[in-house]
């Protein structure tokens, strides 16, 4: 069995993660989530740097969420040599404007702690929303300094790393959500057609995948691994 490296969405913790990676757990042989700074506003680069001094010692699978999916296809472009697999899961290799914008502008306007959580849930969870899970979202950013949720948003809004889909070799798997309600479809078409050995997977769900449908993402990622095996 390989272990699980996770890299988190906008937010940067793990405290969304938790279900998800318990759910995950009995595919692999250990399943770590890397966690940004919650009060220094680093960028791509930086957290590029960050992630890959954190990397599995032993063979892994790279999972990318959300926002973390530049940091992860930038990895795999250039990989250490004991990653066997990646898994974009509602992710992005260029900024999907205009669909970003006005999650990016409620951010300048205030901080994200203070935006309405009727609005985050509607983007990020859906008619998938339940008062655990807003509880949640709101722990998540609460934790995270307002200008650092301001600079990630605008990085996210800038990021193009889609020269670099051409140079991942390793297995790819795409985790879409039917319902994202952040990103445009194409986002996702983008990895597919530029991505030499990608696989997608669709999913009944809102933006916030991994939290909203547990079970289902990782039973689909623990497929992905145990091919990557044989």
């Amino acid at each position: 069995m390989t272990d699980l490296c996770i890299l988190p969405g906008l937010d940067g913790t793990t405290r969304m993660l938790r279900h998800f990676m318990a759910a995950v757990q009995p595919s692999f042989a250990s399943v770590a989530a890397i966690a940004y700074p919650t009060d220094v506003a680093l960028d791509y680069r930086d957290l590029e740097v960050l992630v890959r001094d954190a990397l599995p010692r032993s063979p892994f699978v790279l999972l990318g969420e959300s926002f973390s999916g530049p940091i992860a296809i930038s990895i795999a472009a250039d990989p250490p040599p004991n990653l066997i697999g990646l898994v974009l899961s509602t992710s992005f290799a260029r900024a999907p404007v205009p669909l970003l914008m006005p999650f990016a502008a409620l951010t300048r306007l205030a901080p994200v702690r203070m935006v309405p959580t009727a609005i985050l849930s509607a983007v990020l969870l859906g008619r998938w929303s339940t008062s655990e899970l807003r509880r949640e979202l709101r722990s998540a950013l609460g934790e995270v300094a307002p200008g650092v949720l301001r600079a990630r948003a605008a990085a996210a809004m800038r990021v193009d790393v889609s020269d670099r889909l051409a140079h991942i070799a390793v297995p790819t798997l795409s985790l879409k959500a039917n319902h994202d309600r952040l990103l445009h479809a194409g986002a996702g078409r983008q990895l597919i057609d530029a991505i030499a050995d990608a696989s997608p997977a669709a999913l009944d769900g809102p933006h916030l995948l991994l939290q909203t449908h547990a079970d289902r993402c990782a039973a689909e990622i623990a497929r992905f691994a145990a091919r990557l095996a044989h």
